[in-house]
């Protein structure tokens, strides 16, 4: 009982702004639920106040509260209640195991500032493959088995853009969890979900774009809305997977604080037959977030191209496995990603060039075209000397931040900002960490260009850009969360392969088959290392044709 009232009092005390003051009560016994669902079946949403139910004394009939949903699959039901003292009732029932009160975690966003190097996969699938489909070896677990057919996925996320061209094919069913909304109302307005969601299982694009299990089917949970992703919604979109009998519940969300509801509720998904995966974070913190840090989840850290652990994915003991986290592009809401195109001008020739925009940079959705000025490091002093007012600066990376860069140009009146790399390849990063704009578009181009650029201005040449950002259906993003669902599409693979497989046998496999990566691991940072979707697969098929336990 003591772990119970400190579940309670943890959850009153971290609590977010909720709607309205919702509880997640988690009956006691068979009986005790079978009372209340009862007569949710009958009536729908009911008050507990007088409530009786064949006779049974269990003091719920004291508590001013209305039941608005029965989770007949996790034994739970949510209460709209009144006061504190009714929550109190509530947890003094004889029925009642224990209540939580509704927290919000974070609503889940690609991570700002992470640099990453926006590289698409140059292998034979296509050149549109993002590169963390090659390095979980999804194309040669595909071979072993198949596509992922006959396996079910539930993204609980901010929704989905069901008639992307990427995933209308794949797109089952979706259902929205967030209380005030109608259950019909999926649609992601955010991004994160449909982002996630085309890592899991994308079909196959003319230019080789396809997520990790492309022949899956996709159901989206909408739990996250502006208010953040709501503890209790979380849960009924657990409950909806058990109902739905899914494969896999994907979770590229969660936060600092347990939640004693929540852990019971992957615990139950887990005994159904639910794989749950989940992120691991993105606090770059020696400590899981919830709900990934519970047994019965699969705990994803994060990496980038190099293999190495990613700046800001958070680790420790619960931590599972790793899989791309950065520069994961992906699927987003029709027309809401971004594509930085540019054309370098001199000698009389136009070449388009590699490029990318920064995040809190102006968009330049109509092109604009302006002369470069070197302004070196973009440090103070370097602008004395050189007059860049209603040009575009073209300035080295290094030293400096490139926020500071940007600063110092705008103040000596940059029309724009070109920043060439100071290495090969390009990286992206955020201007601004408070969602603000800048007046100005800024770019990066490769240091190649860079170069050339310097060399020919040198010679009294003059040297061009057209930049502009265009509307695209994909988007790269950084985070936990976009390495949770290269996992989470490995699991389909998995199951599609060995539907017997157990979320325990599904753990053991990841981590024995793991692709053990270089690098510190003393405090779990790796976990058992990159996931491996090719053996995996194996794995999978030798334990179901043994016909025993993994």
């Amino acid at each position: 009982m003591k772990s119970n009232v400190f579940a309670l009092l943890l959850a009153l005390l971290f609590v977010g702004t909720a709607q309205a003051e919702r509880v997640i009560v988690i009956m006691k016994d068979e009986q005790s639920f079978q009372a209340v669902h009862q007569a949710y079946k009958l009536k729908g949403s009911y008050s507990l106040n007088g409530f009786k139910a064949g006779g049974l004394k269990n003091g719920l009939n004291a508590v001013n509260g209305k039941v608005e949903d029965s989770l007949k699959n996790l034994k739970t039901i949510v209460v709209d209640v009144k006061s504190d003292e009714d929550i109190a009732k509530l947890q003094s029932s004889p029925a009642v195991a224990y209540v939580e009160k509704e927290i919000f975690y974070a609503v889940p966003r690609p991570v700002k500032g992470a640099l990453s190097a926006a590289v698409q996969s140059s292998e034979k699938t296509g050149k549109g493959t993002p590169w963390g489909i090659h390095a979980v070896k999804a194309p040669q677990a595909w071979s072993v088995f198949n596509q992922g057919e006959g396996a079910r996925v539930l993204v609980l996320d901010t929704g989905i853009d069901e008639n992307h061209p990427a995933l209308k094919d794949n797109f089952e069913k979706g259902m929205n969890f967030n209380a005030g909304s109608p259950a019909s109302d999926y649609k992601d307005e955010n991004g994160h979900g449909t982002h996630v969601a085309g890592t899991v299982a994308a079909t196959m694009g003319e230019d080789g774009f396809v997520g990790v299990a492309p022949k899956a089917k996709i159901l989206a949970g909408r739990v996250c809305s502006n208010d953040g992703c709501s503890s209790i919604g979380i849960i009924q979109g657990i409950n909806w997977g058990v109902e739905e009998k899914v494969d896999v519940i994907s979770m590229s969300l969660g936060g600092a604080w347990p939640s004693a509801a929540q852990r019971d509720a992957v615990a139950k998904a887990d005994r159904a037959g639910v794989t749950v995966v989940a992120a691991s974070g993105n606090d770059g913190t020696n400590r899981v977030s919830y709900p990934a840090a519970y047994p019965g989840a699969i705990a994803v850290g994060a990496i980038d191209i190099d293999l190495n652990k990613a700046e800001f994915s958070q680790y420790g003991k619960e931590l599972a496995i790793v899989a791309p986290g950065v520069a994961v592009v992906s699927s987003v809401p029709q027309g809401t990603g971004r594509e930085a195109t540019a054309t370098f001008h001199a000698n009389g020739e136009d070449l388009a060039v590699n490029a990318n925009s920064f995040v809190g940079g102006k968009e330049l959705l109509k092109a604009e075209t302006n002369v470069l000025v070197p302004a070196g490091l973009g440090k103070v002093e370097d602008f004395k000397n050189v007059d860049v007012k209603g040009f575009f600066a073209l300035i080295q990376r290094g030293e400096i931040n490139f926020s500071e860069k940007v600063k110092n140009a705008i103040n000596a009146g940059a029309a724009g900002v070109v920043i060439y790399n100071n290495a090969p390849g390009l990286i992206q990063g955020a201007l601004t960490d408070d969602g603000s704009t800048l007046p100005v578009g800024v770019f990066m181009i490769e240091q190649t260009v860079g170069m050339k650029a310097l060399e020919l201005i040198a010679q009294n040449k003059e040297v061009a850009m057209t930049l502009q950002t265009k509307a695209t259906d994909y988007s790269a993003f950084d985070g936990t969360s976009m390495a949770t669902p290269h996992v989470s599409g490995v699991v389909a693979l998995m199951k599609a392969a060995n539907k017997h497989l157990t979320g325990a046998e599904v753990k053991a496999i990841l981590t024995r088959t793991a692709t053990r990566l270089n690098g510190p691991n003393n405090n779990n940072e790796l976990g058992a290392g990159l996931v491996n979707a090719e053996e995996a697969v194996k794995a999978a098929l030798d334990a179901k044709q043994l016909e025993l336990p993994f």
